[in-house]
């Protein structure tokens, strides 16, 4: 949309702005639908990686599609004047490429679900990470029985208390990425580590993180939220790995106050 077009659609534009979506291992787009709903005035834009061959393919799909939306060079200002400020929201594995991407100057604020700067780590940070040895023994077995992977990671997902509440009953079903797209992100998974990038991150941040998450655990929230320059931390008690699943409209609203504060 040209400068000269709708005024009060301008407004609307610049006081919403556009959210890129990035979601988590093995994970259909569709988690975010109900989510979305809820946020109407903002244009939703999501990257799909869901059939990606390497890391590196993963990693180019989502810069290429922040750098097509914003336009390169003179057109990047007029990009932003017509469709507001660019929020990156990204659970897990889609949190790293988020960090990634923030880092890098492409974004003007973040959201992250169940996130973490480096997912893998030592015996004496398993208050942050998991051993690579996990990852490692899940791309084994994915040679092996992908379903049987998946369906296992799920489980590790939700708490007892989210299963007899029927979240994970609710989930999309498995399958929607290719094998080597499984392999793909495990390996970036293993490999991307943005520790040492956070205290540049000059955008707002809103992190939500459960207490109880066993894949990217509470002690990844705190550990963004202590390094990050301008970051705040909703914690979800007695919640797993999937913080804003069955919690939409708890989720929009505190998305929707942090923001107001900050634009």
């Amino acid at each position: 949309m040209k400068a000269s077009g709708n005024t009060s659609l301008l407004i609307k534009q610049q006081t919403s702005g556009t959210i890129l979506w990035l979601t988590g291992w093995s994970m259909p787009d569709a988690v975010f639908d109900r989510l979305r709903m809820l946020l109407p005035h903002y244009r939703h834009i999501a990257v799909d990686y869901s059939a990606a061959g390497s890391p590196e393919e993963m990693l180019s799909l989502t810069e290429t599609a922040v750098k097509d939306m914003l336009g390169i060079e003179g057109s990047l200002c007029r990009e932003r004047v017509a469709h507001g400020p660019l929020l990156l929201s990204g659970w897990s594995l889609g949190g790293l490429l988020a960090l990634r991407l923030v880092a890098k100057g492409y974004a003007d604020g973040l959201i992250l679900f169940g996130a973490t700067a480096h997912f893998t780590r030592p015996k004496e940070e398993f208050d942050r990470g998991l051993a690579d040895a996990y990852l490692r023994q899940m791309i084994k077995g994915i040679l092996r029985d992908r379903h049987a992977v998946e369906t296992n990671f799920r489980k590790v997902m939700f708490t007892e208390q989210e299963w007899e509440a029927g979240l994970a009953e609710r989930l999309p079903h498995t399958g929607s990425w290719t094998t080597q797209a499984l392999l793909a992100g495990l390996q970036l998974l293993r490999t991307e580590n943005g520790l040492s990038q956070l205290p540049s991150i000059d955008c707002p941040v809103l992190i939500f993180h459960g207490t109880e998450d066993k894949i990217c655990p509470y002690g990844a929230g705190l550990e963004l939220m202590n390094q990050l320059p301008h970051a705040k931390l909703i914690t979800l008690t007695a919640c797993g790995h999937a913080p804003f699943w069955g919690k939409e409209a708890h989720i929009a609203d505190e998305w929707r106050r942090w923001w107001h504060d900050h634009w």
